[in-house]
């Protein structure tokens, strides 16, 4: 026991992380897995130009990053036509959110998301005492018009969507984000994450040179740059909101090389357009392979496929659990019906060779226990 008297909040908190690595996980099991597509990682890695910049600037990490990561948020204003003071850097969008939630949220104070879209934002919410008040999918969207029901009910002052999204993999088009912001109280803070936007097609998105008063906008290097382990996100939006990341941020939170090698990875968009040709084909693959083995698939504008185990929960688990077993690191949404599927992520042609074959023993096993 500890005499330490902590807060009243942490007391109720469970001390837990969203998910459970893919390394904790081959620690659990004693053996590591020989295919990993849970993590929704790119596995088909970052530009060899972002490789090069972030070894050469190995010599020179005794020094801090740049607090206010000057050099990457010019590139990102020249790539998205918006000035730099309307960009943010942070540590991944998981980071940024933390940021967001720590100046938006209060004890009690209600917030809106989906149930069971991205997790690490309830993280954040409950972190910070906020009461959640979470939408059922409909039709494996996030539901537009339930969400914004649920803010007019709870009069809350922050609501989350993904576009596109996470666990399901599906899109809503530019036209009706653009309308439901228009919807949305002003008195409302949408934090729009666009983490997959790379993989999605023309017309998901709102021009990014185009603001919304009360709209912050994600995106990451971690996906459609391929460069998840530099944790490198970022913001944009009006001023009057990007201007409160500083007070509370932690300015010395950015890794030097990281900002080196995502400014080199946004040069090399031919690299971009390369790793979204292979997420592609891999999406088209998984498809394939579930449709060998009489199930449907989710369609996806991300670098994961949301496979239809075309049963409950219970047995998709049974499925998955077979997979891990195998030594293939897979996922699950956590809440039904959409937990009803398995999340497969983007992998290498050795790796879905690996899913081909042990797809049809993970369904027969899960058939005879369930």
């Amino acid at each position: 026991m500890t005499d330490i008297v902590f807060t009243s909040l942490l007391g109720d908190l469970p001390a837990t992380v969203p998910f459970v690595g893919p390394e904790t996980q081959e620690r659990q099991r004693g053996a590591k897995f020989y295919a990993r597509l849970g993590a929704n990682e790119n596995i088909f890695g970052a530009s060899p130009k972002a490789i090069a910049a972030m070894q050469a600037g190995m010599a020179e990490i005794w020094k801090y990053g740049d607090p206010t990561s000057f050099d990457l948020r010019n590139a990102l204003a020249k790539n998205l036509s918006l000035p730099a003071e309307n960009i943010v850097i942070g540590e991944g969008i998981d980071g940024l959110l933390g940021y967001l939630v720590r100046m938006m949220v209060g004890q009690g104070d209600p917030v809106v998301t989906s149930d069971g879209a991205y997790p690490t934002f309830n993280y954040h919410v409950a972190g910070y005492g906020g009461d959640l008040f979470k939408v059922p999918y409909r039709d494996d969207h996030e539901d537009l018009d339930g969400l914004l029901a649920r803010v007019h009910e709870t009069s809350a002052r922050l609501i989350y969507l993904a576009n596109p999204d996470n666990p399901m993999g599906t899109v809503h088009k530019a036209e009706a984000v653009e309308a439901f912001i228009s919807r949305l109280p002003k008195t409302c803070l949408l934090a729009l994450d666009e983490a997959y936007i790379e993989f999605a097609p023309e017309g998901i998105a709102p021009n990014s040179n185009k603001l919304f008063d009360n709209v912050l906008r994600f995106r990451t290097f971690s996906k459609g740059y391929g460069m998840a382990g530099a944790r490198v996100g970022y913001a944009f939006g009006p001023v009057a909101l990007i201007s409160q990341f500083e007070k509370i941020r932690n300015h010395f939170g950015m890794n030097r090389i990281a900002q080196i090698g995502a400014i080199a990875a946004l040069s090399d968009q031919d690299w971009v357009a390369h790793l979204r040709d292979q997420v592609s084909e891999a999406r088209r693959r998984i498809g394939h392979i579930a449709a060998q083995n009489g199930l449907g698939v989710i369609p996806s504008a991300t670098n994961f496929v949301a496979i239809d185990c075309g049963q409950d929960g219970h047995f998709a688990k049974a499925v998955l659990a077979h997979l891990v077993n195998a030594g293939i690191f897979v996922r699950m949404p956590f809440v039904a019906p959409q937990d009803r599927c398995i999340r497969v992520s983007a992998g290498t042609k050795a790796d879905l060779d690996l899913l081909e074959e042990m797809v049809p023993k993970a369904l027969e096993a899960a058939r005879l226990k369930t």
